[in-house]
């Protein structure tokens, strides 16, 4: 019989379990939401609300207490000044888990823990909950659209391309304009060279006649 035996090991050492609540209160406080296992969800229960308990009376001594366990002085902030000031007339009951089936692999009953008030955030939110895609992101980094015309406007990488395009098509021209170049001179030399000759044909024609 399991008498006077409080929580759970969870197949760890009692160090690495303190780190992984630790770690899961971080990503609770920050997202309000969070997705595990239905036996951390039931250990991490109680310790996120003893956290919401300090957070409400807002005490320096109580925010060190809270350090203790969440390192993460911007979710401490997070906690005491947008978290807990929600639930200062709720006596206790700030979170609820919900069953959501096993796991893919290991048959896991999972279960998502969450504070009551929660509303999901909706896709077209600018923090929405959904990952973000390549597409968005690439957006992002490089600009939308433009308002007028309904012209894209042209990203960093269309423009690289643009001029690499250029640069090949101006390199390709190079030895066109240089053959044509070329081909012109060799004209004129042969422009020159007959002109002399038509000029040293009557000089000649007129030499045979004095000696005659």
């Amino acid at each position: 019989m399991r008498h006077r035996v409080h929580g759970r090991k969870l197949g760890r050492t009692s160090a690495h379990r303190k780190a992984m609540f630790r770690n899961q209160l971080t990503a609770l406080f920050t997202h309000e939401r969070i997705t595990t296992t239905i036996a951390k969800a039931k250990d991490l229960r109680p310790l996120a609300e003893k956290m919401v308990t300090l957070a409400r009376t807002g005490t320096l001594a109580n925010r060190r207490r809270v350090l203790t366990m969440v390192p993460d002085k911007q979710v401490v902030r997070h906690l005491f000044d947008d978290i807990a000031p929600r639930f200062v007339d709720r006596d206790g009951g700030y979170t609820r888990i919900l069953r959501i089936g096993p796991r893919h692999g290991d048959n896991a009953e999972m279960a998502i823990i969450e504070f009551v008030d929660y509303q999901p955030k909706e896709k077209g939110d600018d923090h929405g909950g959904g990952k973000e895609s390549l597409i968005d992101r690439a957006k992002g980094l490089f600009g939308g659209a433009r308002g007028d015309g309904g012209d894209t406007a042209e990203t960093p990488i269309e423009e690289a391309t643009d001029s690499a395009a250029e640069i090949e098509a101006e390199t390709a021209e190079e030895p066109a304009k240089e053959a044509a170049a070329e081909v012109e001179a060799v004209e004129d030399v042969v422009e020159e060279e007959a002109a002399d000759v038509e000029v040293e044909a009557p000089e000649a024609a007129e030499e045979a006649e004095k000696k005659e």
